[in-house]
């Protein structure tokens, strides 16, 4: 089974994995661990201690906390395998042989998952365009200018996207970054789903500078062009943190999209083992993403296509679907919904495992628009719906950076201005409803009026 090990080594060996400007490898951290096959072209990660508020719990992610990435508090991680029939004696004896192992998690295939086909497009992306009330969010100067917008995908052909647009791209290839054994160059990859969430994201963010992190390249063994391995995403989420620390303090604005989750439990810890990553909020990926958002970044990821109506063949959890990351309290998480305001099929219903009300909003899917996935192809799936949200949101950012309206307060203002479309304010099909720009907007407004 694929594994991911934490430790806490010395003090000074944490500082050096934390230090983007250091070169820690694997061997450095983790030499010697007994029935472990170590991935060598992994680079280790440094991992933040969560600090809740005094009399806090320190195990719940649905409060407010801090992160410290200080050298006394911080843990490391380090990529390996160890044989299924080893298993459960392994991970019992690794921490009394080695002290410093302090957790031993799942390292799961995050994958893309394909939707129902067959169906044709419902509209086209001009349509999103007018429904996402584009004309109305640049009048007001709101257009993803300044914005950093990384998509965490299988890779960016920015050319494709701008040819189908009809106008040009920025791609920050110097902020991009690729796992370990990828090759290609940013932006110049492959026309396929990551091109897909890219065109869709610039739909309302047409001047965000686009930062392409392929995480979904896999190189492992049986390994297809749409999945890849969360250890990945821990270290693109590392990855990311630096590049928010070296914005301004007055303008943060980095907007990530995450249109990928795990389908299936095969390749995870059951619930309630230590190293579960579906329902663990201690997992370390699930406080990776925590981490980001209390440094400034907006998080969305795609609710997923295991909808009850139109389920993906590929989805084997037999209930709450939404797991892991894709129900972070502190991510927003996206289900999707045609141009006529109608949930999909396919788009995964609540509760949530990390948090019950998931998903928190839809967004527009199944439209004509890039033509990535082949001509004639819709842009489909919450993988459509999920960068048509972080769009929106990075729009947004373009004149309210987190300082100005940190991310859980763009969370609120979003659910609560959405179109809602039960009669309750919440249900587990299109959460707290549509995305409004139009209230958006409006609140904004108010609030600036307020703050004068």
């Amino acid at each position: 089974m694929r594994v991911l090990i934490q430790l806490r080594p010395s003090p000074d060996l944490v500082a050096a994995v934390a230090d983007p400007g250091q070169a820690a490898t694997t061997a450095d951290v983790a030499d010697g661990l007994p029935g472990v096959e170590l991935d060598s072209a992994f680079v280790p990660v440094a991992v933040p201690r969560p600090v809740p508020s005094t009399g806090g719990d320190p195990l719940s992610l649905n409060q407010p906390l801090d992160f410290s990435l200080a050298a006394e508090d911080a843990s490391v991680l380090v990529r390996g395998t160890i044989s299924d029939d080893e298993l459960a004696s392994r991970v019992t004896l690794l921490p009394g042989i080695r002290p410093d192992v302090v957790g031993i998690f799942a390292d799961p295939v995050i994958g893309s998952a394909p939707v129902c086909g067959g169906d044709p497009p419902s509209g086209d992306w001009h349509d999103v365009e007018r429904l996402l009330h584009v004309s109305g969010l640049h009048a007001e100067g709101l257009d993803g200018g300044g914005v950093a917008l990384a998509v965490l995908d299988n890779g960016i052909n920015a050319a494709h996207a701008a040819r189908q647009l009809g106008r040009g791209v920025t791609l920050d290839a110097e902020r991009s970054w690729s796992p370990p054994g990828v090759s290609g160059t940013a932006g110049e990859f492959e026309v396929d789903h990551g091109t897909m969430c890219a065109f869709d994201a610039l739909i309302a963010a047409p001047h965000a500078s686009l930062i392409d992190i392929p995480v979904l390249l896999s190189t492992r063994p049986g390994g297809s062009a749409m999945d890849g391995l969360l250890s990945d995403a821990v270290s693109a989420f590392a990855h990311l943190r630096t590049v928010l620390d070296a914005q301004p303090a007055g303008s943060k604005a980095l907007v990530v999209s995450n249109s990928w989750g795990s389908f299936s439990p095969e390749w995870d810890f059951p619930v309630g083992h230590p190293g579960n990553y579906s329902d663990n909020a201690a997992h370390p990926f699930n406080l990776m993403v925590a981490g980001l958002d209390r440094a400034g970044a907006d998080v969305l990821f795609a609710a997923g296509n295991c909808g009850r109506e139109c389920p993906d063949g590929r989805c084997a959890f037999p209930s709450r679907p939404i797991v892991g990351a894709n129900s972070h309290p502190k991510a927003l998480s996206i289900g999707g919904i045609d141009v006529n305001g109608e949930r999909v099929g396919y788009s995964s219903q609540g509760p949530g495992r990390l948090t019950a009300r998931k998903p928190d909003l839809c967004a527009y899917t199944h439209f004509s628009g890039s033509q990535a996935l082949g001509p004639g192809s819709p842009d489909s799936g919450t993988s459509a719906a999920a960068p048509v949200a972080a769009g929106l949101v990075a729009a947004v950012r373009t004149l309210w950076p987190a300082d100005r309206l940190s991310p859980a307060q763009l969370r609120a203002l979003l659910r609560r201005t959405a179109e809602d479309r039960s009669e309750v304010g919440f249900d587990y099909g299109y959460g707290y409803g549509i995305v409004d720009p139009a209230g958006i907007i409006a609140a904004l407004q108010r609030r600036s009026r307020s703050a004068a």
